[in-house]
């Protein structure tokens, strides 16, 4: 049984947790060849083991894909490792912090711009060659509802905001060739939102995913794997007239915010 993105090449960024582990492990699933793009080399490995662990094949590029360099790298090792490039996905990103907002340190607003966004920019611009001499191509954008209500500071939300700004202008120079989406999660369970990464507890955890189940009218949080499902849909033929386009996994929150 051959599954949808069978022969397709992927490059997933930020795979080694949450949404982007998700992804990189469906995509393979779907019979995609994926290479794995993070700084971390711990968590980027294990995603790469879990999926040659299932029968499918994957390869870890250590490196910050916000940097041109590290983005010209991942691409070309796609090629030179799996002949080509089909879809990336633009998942990279990191959480502003608990700094007031509106006054958030300078160093804090360039960092979390240039790995929230300007990655999306050049991996895009080091993929988006390949993509065209191929043929055909997708890219999905991993943003996030902080992008049209205020959740997750400023930095984070102007970053968001961004990417899906850029989603939409180029989507129109790059059809009818490439098509371009985004995909923005509500509140999820991830490494990020639940606080792990900041050190909270496990109890510290779940008060935190209780409160945010009370934010959507489903009354729960979403998984990696709604999130991961979402990006296949735009990773696949069965989006093939979709382009430009925001698919919302929520749980409903931004439709009770307005």
């Amino acid at each position: 049984m051959t599954g949808r993105l069978t022969g397709k090449v992927a490059i997933v960024t930020g795979g080694s947790s949450g949404f982007g582990r998700a992804t990189a492990l469906l995509l393979s699933a779907e019979g995609a060849n994926v290479i794995v793009a993070d700084v971390d080399e711990v968590g980027g490995t294990e995603t790469v083991e879990e999926i040659s662990g299932a029968g499918g094949k994957a390869a870890l590029v250590v490196g910050d894909v916000s940097e041109r360099a590290t983005a010209e790298a991942v691409v070309a090792d796609a090629v030179t490792r799996f002949g080509s490039l089909h879809i990336l996905v633009n998942n990279a990103g990191i959480a502003q912090g608990g700094e007031r907002t509106w006054d958030v340190p300078e160093d804090v607003w360039d960092r979390v711009l240039q790995v929230n966004l300007r990655s999306v920019y050049v991996c895009s611009r080091a993929a988006i060659p390949v993509m065209m001499e191929s043929g055909s191509g997708s890219i999905v954008n991993v943003a996030s509802i902080a992008a049209s209500v205020s959740v997750g500071g400023s930095a984070y939300a102007a970053a968001k905001g961004g990417m899906l700004s850029y989603t939409r202008h180029v989507a129109v120079e790059l059809a009818p060739t490439i098509r371009v989406n985004c995909v923005s999660p509500g509140f999820m369970r991830t490494p990020m939102s639940t606080g792990e990464r900041m050190g909270s507890t496990p109890e510290q955890q779940e008060q935190r995913m209780a409160l945010f189940a009370t934010y959507s009218p489903m009354g729960r949080v979403g998984s990696v794997e709604d999130v991961a499902n979402a990006v296949l849909f735009f990773a696949s033929d069965e989006s093939s007239f979709v382009t430009g386009r925001e698919l919302v996994v929520d749980g409903g929150h931004l439709v009770r915010s307005n």
